[in-house]
């Protein structure tokens, strides 16, 4: 179902294809958009080892979820922002592409441990999350996507 990657000696192991996942902050998550143009939008989110799975948090309503309601097939795509070798100018650069599909989150215990996780990226701030958590659970959608393909390659900008 999904294609090979045609350079396949840039081709990451899944290993580090988590790596870049778990390091990252922020990724390009893509949606069939309205009459079908693609739409992508950055946002920030956690990657779940435990599942595997990848989470958000936004607002109750947009573009983003009104496409992911008419169709839950996504893909989210995370660049690395690279590394140059002494004596080099060029950069090596990891990225990885991860399909599958995403669902939304009702369950406000899951919700809220998603908001802290995703929050714990950016601060180790406990009050100020737990303060935001509050006042803003109510308002805020999260949502899950589990992977059905993933894959990255190491590009070198040269």
């Amino acid at each position: 179902m999904f294609r090979p990657m045609q350079r396949v000696r840039q081709q990451l192991s899944h290993e580090e294809c988590v790596s870049v996942l778990e390091a990252q902050t922020r990724g390009v998550l893509s949606v069939l958009g309205d009459d079908g143009y693609p739409y992508g939008v950055p946002l920030n989110y956690w990657y779940d080892s435990e599942s595997g799975s990848l989470c958000f948090h936004s607002g109750k309503t947009g573009h983003k979820l009104d496409a992911i309601g008419a169709c839950d097939k996504v893909s989210f795509c995370v660049t690395e922002q690279g590394a140059r070798q002494e004596g080099e100018w060029w950069y090596r650069v990891r990225s990885v592409i991860v399909f599958g599909r995403i669902r939304m989150v009702e369950e406000r215990d899951e919700k809220a441990a998603i908001c802290r996780k995703l929050s714990l990226k950016f601060t180790d701030d406990e009050a100020y999350i737990s303060d935001e958590i509050t006042r803003l659970l109510n308002a805020t959608c999260c949502f899950r996507l589990i992977p059905e393909h993933i894959s990255g390659k190491t590009v070198t900008e040269k």
